[in-house]
C-alpha cells in the first residue's frame, strides 16, 4: 500500500513507535542522554525530539548540495529505495483491519515535482546565529509603542484576544500584537509576584523577559517535568533565589503539563493571562500564537464573601477549581489571592483539562464534555445548524483510531456541535469538519524555514495509521493578519455559518487535536479519561451582549464603538483552503531534501 507524495518511501518498525496518545510526541532530551543523541548544540532546557531536531538543523544547516545528506538517516525511520517513485510504504502489520480495507480503495496521488519556490517579500533575518541569540532578546519598546500598548489593552478590544508579535513581517501587522515583555511590563501593573504555568521552559530566558525591577520578585513555575528533565529545570533556576517550583502530578502515562498561563499579582490588583506559547525564545519570535489577557482585577473590600467577585461566566470559581485539581500546597496561596479579587468583568468561559478518569457529574468538568456542557447551556441553536461547519486548527495530532467513528466524528464532534438544549445528533461526519494544519510547503516557505517544523510534532508513526484523517486537512493561510509565513503554534476551534461570515463560538486553547488533551470516553461512555493538563478560553456571543447567537467574522480593524463586540478577529483566512493533490501534512521525523527552505536549507531530522 503506497501513497505517492513528497515524503519518500518509508517503512517504520512498530518497535520504534512513540506514544501515540501524546499529542506533542514528547521525549525530553535530558542529561542522561548522550551528547550525540541530544546534539551538543541542542537547547539547554527539556524539550521534544522534534524541537531538538530543529535546534540541530539551525546550528548545522544542510544545504541542497551538502554531501552529508546522503549519509544521515532519521531516527526510528529507514528509507527504502524503489523504482515506483516516492510515497509512504505502509507496513500492514502496523495497521488495524479496518485501515487495510480503507487503504485498498485509496487512490494514489502523483508525485510532486519540485518547482522553485516563488519569491515572497519575507524580511528574513540575515544573522545565521539566530538560534543561539535570538534578536527578540533585545526587544525593547519605544515610549510611543508603550503608549500604543497601553491604549490597546485598555481601549477598544472587547475580546482581549491578541496575537504575539512576529519578527520579519510588516510592522502594520504587529499593531495590536503583544510580546511577552509587553505583558510583563510595568505599564500593566506594579508586580508583587507571579506564577508561570507552562510546558517547555527556559528559565534564564524567562527571567530576562521581566523588567529589571521585577526580576527578583517571587516567581512560581508550574511544570510537569520528571526525573532527569526535572533536575535540569531545577539546575537552570539555581542562580535565582526568588524562583520556586510546583510539579504537576501526571499519574496517567503519556500525559503532559501543556497548560500555558500566567498569574500576575500587582500592587494594583491581579491579572490572568491564558496563552499558547512555551516560555522559550523561539515561541515568541516568528510563530503565530494567541493570548487572552484578563482585565486588571481589583482587590475586593475586606470582609467580602468568598463567592463575591464572580463573573456571569463563572470564571472565578472555574479557575479556582482548575487550580485545586493540582492538589498542590504551592498553589493554595494563589487560590486565596484569586478569592480576594473581583473577577466579575470577565466575559469568557474557562475550559480546562486535568488528568484523571471522571464519572458522573465530574465527567462534565473537563475536556470536550466540558465544552459540550457550556455550548448546551450558553450557545443558541441556529437554523439549519447541521450545515454550520466546524473548524479546528492546531499544531500537533494524536492517534485518532482506524477511522472517524472511533473519536473525531463521534464523541468529539458531538461535543463541538452541541448548541442550546436540543439533543440533535448528527450521524458520522454530516457536519463539515475543516482541520487546519500546515503543509510541508507551509513550513518550507515560512520565516523560520524547515526548523519551524520542530513545533509541529506530527510523527510518521501516527500519520501512517490514519491516512483517512488527511482528507479533512486544510492549509495554513493568514494573509488577514500578515502571518501566512509565521507557522502557527496557536490552537483554535470554532463553529461557523456555511458562508463563513458568522461565528457561533470561538475557542483559543493549548489543546491540540488529541484524545490525551480533550479526553476519550471509556466504559461504554460512563467515564472520561484525560491524560494532560490543558487550558483555554471560550468566547460566546451571549457573554458579549449579543442575542442573535453569533459574532460576525471580523476581517478588518473596525473603529471603536458600540458595535466593536459584534465582529470577532479570527487570526487566519476563511474559508480555509483544502489540501491540493500535491500537498502533504508536515511530518517532523522524515527528511525533506527535494526543495530548499527560505534559508536555502534541507530538513534531515537526525
Amino acid at each position: 500500500m503506497l501513497q505517492e507524495g513528497a515524503h519518500g518511501k518509508w517503512t517504520v518498525s512498530s518497535s520504534d513507535e512513540s506514544a501515540e496518545e501524546n499529542s506533542d510526541s514528547e521525549k525530553p532530551c535530558t542529561s542522561s542522554v548522550s551528547d550525540a543523541a541530544c546534539g551538543t548544540s541542542g537547547p539547554q532546557y527539556p524539550c521534544s525530539e522534534a524541537r531538538k531536531a530543529a535546534h540541530k538543523r539551525k546550528a548545522s544547516p544542510l544545504k541542497l548540495t551538502d554531501k552529508s545528506l546522503s549519509t544521515e538517516t532519521p531516527p526510528a525511520v529507514k528509507q527504502r529505495l524503489s523504482q515506483e517513485g516516492s510515497g509512504w510504504c505502509l507496513s500492514s502489520s502496523d495497521e488495524e483491519p479496518e485501515d487495510e480495507q480503507k487503504h485498498a480503495h485509496r487512490e494514489t496521488v502523483k508525485e510532486e515535482k519540485y518547482d522553485a519556490p516563488k519569491e515572497h517579500p519575507l524580511n528574513l533575518c540575515k544573522d545565521d546565529k539566530l538560534s543561539e541569540n535570538l534578536k527578540e532578546e533585545e526587544y525593547n519598546e519605544t515610549s510611543s509603542e508603550a503608549q500604543d500598548i497601553w491604549d490597546l489593552v485598555n481601549g477598544g478590544n472587547p475580546f482581549r484576544f491578541f496575537l504575539t508579535k512576529v519578527s520579519g513581517i510588516e510592522q502594520s501587522h504587529n499593531s495590536g500584537a503583544l510580546h511577552i515583555k509587553d505583558i510583563l511590563s510595568p505599564l500593566f501593573g506594579t508586580l508583587v509576584s507571579s506564577a508561570q504555568f507552562n510546558y517547555c521552559i527556559d528559565v534564564g530566558w524567562l527571567v530576562r523577559q521581566y523588567p529589571q525591577e521585577f526580576r527578583k520578585k517571587p516567581l512560581l513555575i508550574v511544570h510537569g517535568e520528571k526525573r532527569e528533565s526535572k533536575a535540569e529545570l531545577m539546575a537552570q533556576a539555581r542562580p535565582y533565589e526568588n524562583i520556586s517550583f510546583c510539579q504537576a502530578k501526571l499519574d496517567i502515562a503519556f500525559g503532559t503539563h501543556h497548560t500555558k498561563m500566567m498569574l500576575l499579582l500587582y500592587e494594583e490588583g491581579l491579572r490572568v493571562v491564558i496563552h499558547t506559547s512555551n516560555l522559550i525564545a523561539e515561541d515568541w519570535h516568528q510563530k503565530t500564537q494567541g493570548i487572552w489577557l484578563s482585565p486588571l482585577y481589583p482587590r475586593l473590600p475586606k470582609g467580602a464573601s468568598g463567592s463575591a467577585g464572580e463573573s456571569a461566566t463563572n470564571f472565578k470559581s472555574d479557575l479556582i477549581s482548575y487550580l485545586t485539581a493540582y492538589s498542590s500546597p504551592a498553589l493554595k496561596e494563589w487560590i486565596s489571592l484569586i478569592q480576594e479579587h473581583d473577577l466579575s468583568e470577565t466575559r469568557v468561559y474557562l475550559l480546562g483539562s486535568t488528568p484523571g478518569r471522571y464519572q458522573g457529574s465530574d465527567k462534565e468538568k473537563w475536556g470536550h464534555l466540558r465544552l459540550r456542557k457550556l455550548l448546551k447551556e450558553h450557545a443558541l441553536s441556529v437554523p439549519a445548524q447541521e450545515s454550520w461547519p466546524l473548524v479546528g486548527q492546531f499544531s500537533s495530532i494524536g492517534s485518532m483510531g482506524a477511522d472517524g467513528s472511533k473519536w473525531l466524528c463521534s464523541e468529539f464532534q458531538e461535543s463541538l456541535v452541541a448548541a442550546g438544549s436540543s439533543v440533535t445528533t448528527f450521524r458520522k461526519c454530516d457536519v463539515p469538519i475543516h482541520l487546519v494544519y500546515p503543509t510541508v510547503n507551509n513550513v518550507r516557505q515560512s520565516l523560520e524555514g524547515y526548523p519551524a517544523g520542530g513545533s509541529l510534532p506530527y510523527s510518521i508513526q501516527t500519520a501512517q495509521k490514519q491516512l483517512w484523517l488527511h482528507s479533512y486537512f486544510h492549509k495554513w493561510s493568514a494573509e488577514v493578519t500578515g502571518r501566512t509565513h509565521a507557522i502557527p503554534h496557536i490552537k483554535t476551534y470554532m463553529r461557523l455559518s456555511p458562508d463563513f461570515q458568522k461565528i457561533a463560538w470561538f475557542l483559543v486553547t493549548s489543546a491540540n487535536l488529541s484524545k490525551a488533551a480533550w479526553g476519550a470516553l471509556e466504559k461504554n461512555g460512563s467515564q472520561l479519561m484525560i491524560r494532560s493538563y490543558e487550558l483555554g478560553v471560550l468566547f460566546l456571543p451571549s457573554a458579549f451582549g449579543l442575542d442573535r447567537g453569533y459574532f460576525h467574522v471580523g476581517r478588518k480593524k473596525l473603529p471603536e464603538g458600540k458595535d466593536s463586540a459584534t465582529h470577532f478577529p479570527v487570526p487566519y483566512d476563511l474559508p480555509p483552503e483544502q489540501y491540493g493533490s500535491k500537498d502533504q501534512p508536515w511530518i517532523w521525523n522524515i527528511p525533506y531534501t527535494d526543495a530548499p527552505d527560505t534559508h536555502g536549507n534541507m530538513w534531515v531530522p537526525s
